[in-house]
């Protein structure tokens, strides 16, 4: 018979548990009093896995392996939970197949999750991290362009004009549009959390990439600093937010009746110039690049939260407690001189 504290644990599902968002959602989760089963690809690989392992000293965490893309693994993780969140998602900027490497394994995963839930009987109701990458990616012409839940990033265009990494932003796209299809025929009751670029101290033993980019202007690597520019030019905005308001924003969404459709989940809007302005001024010790010909010096959009705040939402970090926390986090690792 099930203890009197056991009694009513909501429980969760949080599958792709290793990322950077996954793992502070399942901290957050555990600290809320929510059993948690979490879905890995990799049992046995203990850097991949070893800040989950220390999660379990905060409540009840069950790791199951689950591959995306193989048919029926979520059933035993999904099986007697309330909540689904689906996270994982195949990302490899680097493939010269986008559609084998990155688009299908999307659809397929998504929607092998989807039945999964379809299946249990407990699901009440899932929710889908999808990217503001499948929002912004058009060809808008100026400036002072408002983006919010109905605007879709432009595929044929992506598949057209083929800009470096439009295999990412493509198979948020299809991965969304086809959970929503799913959903629909199958009486689900899903809501996608659409976030930005995300930042924040984090669990996993490497550097998040998304902590990587919103950090290159200050560790001054080339290579990361030319990929934020990139992101300006293909997406309109370098628009932040702080990974704990997109783990918060995940389960307001999901315990929130009245909640329903899409939610962007965006703190701040802003462009490299604009950045490396507030960058250099805050933390003059690390010497931040100001001159940025090759970049416009306006954002071509903002990524609007509107719907998210009006339904009672409040964002915790804005953008210096964001890079104040990162970087202070980043010593401590020892990723950043002090």
């Amino acid at each position: 018979m099930a203890s009197i504290k056991e009694v009513g644990k909501k429980k969760a599902c949080v599958i792709g548990g290793t990322g950077f968002v996954a793992s502070i959602l399942i901290k957050q989760l555990l600290e809320k009093g929510y059993a948690v089963n979490t879905t890995v690809r990799d049992l046995d690989n203990p850097k991949k896995i070893s800040h989950l392992v220390a999660l379990k000293s905060l409540g009840e965490l069950n790791l199951f392996k689950a591959e995306l893309t193989v048919d029926g693994d979520f059933d035993a993780p999904i099986a007697g939970c309330e909540l689904v969140f689906q996270l994982a998602t195949p990302v490899n900027f680097a493939s010269q197949d986008p559609e084998n490497d990155m688009i299908k394994p999307a659809i397929k995963g998504v929607l092998n999750v989807l039945k999964a839930c379809a299946k249990a009987k407990e699901v009440k109701r899932v929710i889908l991290t999808s990217s503001a990458a499948a929002v912004t990616i058009n060809e808008l012409k100026g400036e002072d362009h408002v983006m919010d839940e109905t605007n879709w990033s432009d595929v044929e265009f992506l598949n057209a004009a083929k800009p470096p990494t439009w295999g990412y932003p493509a198979s948020k796209v299809l991965a969304e549009k086809a959970a929503w299809e799913f959903a629909e025929k199958n009486d689900i009751d899903l809501i996608t959390v659409i976030p930005t670029l995300t930042m924040g101290p984090y669990l996993t033993q490497d550097v998040p990439s998304s902590v990587g980019l919103a950090m290159s202007l200050i560790t001054g690597n080339d290579f990361l600093v030319n990929a934020l520019k990139g992101m300006q030019f293909l997406s309109g905005s370098i628009s932040i937010t702080h990974v704990e308001d997109i783990c918060r924003a995940h389960i307001f969404v999901a315990e929130k009746e009245s909640a329903s459709g899409r939610y962007i989940c965006c703190a701040q809007n802003t462009c490299v110039p604009e950045l490396a302005k507030f960058l250099s001024k805050r933390y003059p010790q690390y010497k931040v690049p100001t001159k940025f010909e090759d970049c416009p010096s306006k954002a071509k959009l903002i990524i609007s939260s509107e719907k998210l705040i009006k339904e009672g939402f409040g964002f915790k970090y804005g953008i210096g407690e964001t890079y104040d926390q990162t970087i202070e986090y980043l010593k401590t690792k020892g990723v950043l001189k002090k």
